[in-house]
């Protein structure tokens, strides 16, 4: 048996039945569940992948996955570590300053674009200064 032959018992076959035919998952998770009944099945790669829309390597990815760390680890992305905050106090003061002063010259309203570069020449003021 190769190392990503899905061979599903029937309590994990019904689960994943029970997955794609009620709408109350996530698309990832009924997609992969999907994936695995048709590996179950039989279908190659290729055919699972023309079946269901997606790239062979996500196919390959879900059987490796449902192989190698089971049946949550499948269907479930991993948590993911939380993201580091995109601005620091002093930045957001100024962001937060701006948001009650006039755009610039030519412009109708302050843009990600504008506040990004402004934030940056007002970060090098104050670094510099």
């Amino acid at each position: 048996m190769s190392k990503r032959a899905i061979k599903l018992t029937l309590k994990e076959r019904k689960r994943f039945l029970s997955i794609v035919t009620k709408g109350v998952n996530k698309v990832a998770v009924t997609r992969r569940a999907h994936i695995l009944l048709k590996s179950d099945e039989g279908k190659t790669d290729r055919e699972i992948s023309e079946l269901l829309y997606v790239s062979q390597d996500t196919v390959r990815n879900t059987q490796v996955r449902f192989c190698q760390e089971g049946l949550e680890a499948a269907l479930y992305d991993k948590p993911h570590p939380p993201c580091d905050a995109a601005l620091n106090a002093h930045q957001e003061a100024i962001c937060w300053r701006w948001r009650i002063v006039d755009p610039p010259v030519r412009h109708e309203r302050w843009t990600m674009g504008l506040l990004a570069q402004h934030l940056t020449l007002d970060t090098r003021k104050a670094t510099i200064g």
